[in-house]
């Protein structure tokens, strides 16, 4: 502790063979330290002082409840039913004890719905247990066709989240590391939102480990093109890795089918609610290979017999190649994980079922061609990509002669949260903002919104 007192700062650093608390920080280069006092607000004083403060602050915060939101980007606003929060808030799984029967014998069996169900709905055999993102998802799955492969380079698509690109290009690692990945991009066509995959073939060589591709894209297209991206991959000796937004795929085909050899996506549609500052969550999924399921760096829940017969149990399966039971001997370091939220996904993913999964997608796509189509009757506003698109579509206001950022802020004036701005990410698409549209919405939220823009671009 920092407020330790000097012997028992001493007495720590003689039981680690220390000389100096700085000499714990000497692989830390110089020009990467603050020598500067950090500028702190003088000490509260008291837990009222506190607590008053804390308010204030939380007093700032506008929410998605009571304002309307069109929001999305990775992280959207579909209902959460009221038993995910109660199942996931029980003491049991809330505070569990690992490695104590009585805690991980239920829990594991609640993994193992998580990851079974999973597997179902996404027509793979092994899923693991959620990481941090989904672009920690696919930094890991990346690194997995690597090794896979012994190759060195991925390519990806330029239409991509850009914080999900910054995470994968963070574990490719940089150009000097021993296990770097390089990360190319292919464009699209500007028409419709789809990968060009003459530049694809192009690129693809006996480098290239992997191509990563997502469906829907982070722009909300539906990559009708997939199973020809995946033959150029396959033909290049390459792993196909599919990211997918799992609610989805009550509607659409799961990648599997058009042939992903790795899956990746969030969880958080799955009965997570939209959260800032912590995980969102994300899944590895793959075919029950031994090639696949000796790569996972994740935890991987199993059902095995037991020494009594006719008796079932739940265990961690692969457990010494992950950085649980290598630590950095693993296969790679999966950090901060979700696995709360495994429990909320299981709960969520067992009341929908697969007839509720087909009449909530049926319900997204209704709701959000339906609010395409009035936006696209507000003068100043243009639907770049008006072909297939699941929840999530790009409005653009070149013709009204407003920024996104105007317009934004008009909308929240009127207590309604408008879409992504994309223009400092994709210029080329000029002033545009992606708006989500999920079955939260109304057809009278989006008519308000319609409304809404139509004042504020007539002005």
């Amino acid at each position: 502790m920092a407020n330790s007192v000097p012997a028992i700062k001493q007495e720590m650093l003689d039981a680690i063979g220390a000389p100096s608390i700085e000499a714990l920080f000497e692989q830390i280069p110089a020009d990467h330290r603050m020598t500067r006092e950090l500028a702190l607000p003088p000490a509260l004083r008291s837990e009222a002082e506190l607590r008053r403060h804390l308010l204030a602050i939380l007093r700032k915060n506008e929410d998605c409840e009571t304002n309307l939101s069109f929001l999305g980007g990775g992280c959207w606003q579909h209902h959460v039913p009221a038993i995910c929060d109660e199942i996931a808030g029980r003491s049991e799984f809330l505070t569990p004890v690992w490695g104590t029967p009585s805690s991980d014998h239920g829990r594991n069996q609640a993994w193992f719905e998580f990851t079974s169900q999973l597997g179902e709905l996404l027509d793979m055999e092994i899923v693991g247990l959620p990481v941090y993102s989904w672009g920690c998802a696919a930094g890991h799955a990346i690194r997995m066709a690597s090794r896979l492969t012994a190759r060195h380079e991925v390519i990806v698509p330029r239409i991509i989240d850009p914080e999900r690109l910054s995470v994968i290009r963070n574990y490719c690692e940089p150009q000097e590391m021993p296990s770097h990945i390089a990360v190319a991009e292919i464009g699209f066509d500007a028409s419709t939102g789809l990968l060009d995959l003459a530049e694809l073939e192009a690129k693809l060589s006996s480098r290239t480990a992997a191509v990563y591709i997502e469906t829907p894209n982070y722009l909300g297209v539906i990559e009708t093109q997939a199973g020809e991206v995946a033959a150029l991959a396959h033909r290049a000796g390459a792993e196909f890795i599919v990211g997918v937004d799992p609610i989805s795929l009550g509607v659409l085909a799961p990648p599997a089918d058009f042939g992903a050899d790795i899956v990746v996506g969030t969880t958080q549609p799955l009965g997570v609610h939209m959260n800032c500052g912590g995980g969102t969550g994300g899944f590895i999924a793959s075919r029950d290979e031994e090639r696949y399921a000796r790569e996972y760096p994740s935890l991987l829940v199993s059902i095995a017999e037991t020494v009594q017969p006719a008796e079932h149990a739940f265990g961690l399966s692969l457990l010494h190649q992950s950085s649980y039971g290598s630590r950095e001997h693993g296969k790679d370091w999966t950090g901060n994980s979700v696995y709360l939220w495994a429990i909320s996904n299981a709960v969520y993913m067992s009341l929908m079922g697969p007839e509720g999964f087909r009449e909530v997608g049926e319900l997204i796509i209704q709701q959000a061609h339906y609010a395409a189509k009035v936006l696209a009757e507000v003068p100043g506003v243009d639907i770049v990509f008006p072909g297939g698109f699941f929840k999530e579509f790009v409005v653009r206001f070149d013709a009204s002669g407003k920024t996104v950022r105007d317009v934004n802020r008009a909308l929240r004036e009127r207590g309604i949260f408008g879409g992504h701005d994309l223009s400092a990410a994709f210029p080329a698409l000029g002033q545009s903002a992606l708006y989500a549209v999920t079955e939260v919405h109304s057809r009278s939220d989006i008519d308000r919104l319609a409304a809404s823009l139509a004042e504020i671009l007539s002005r």
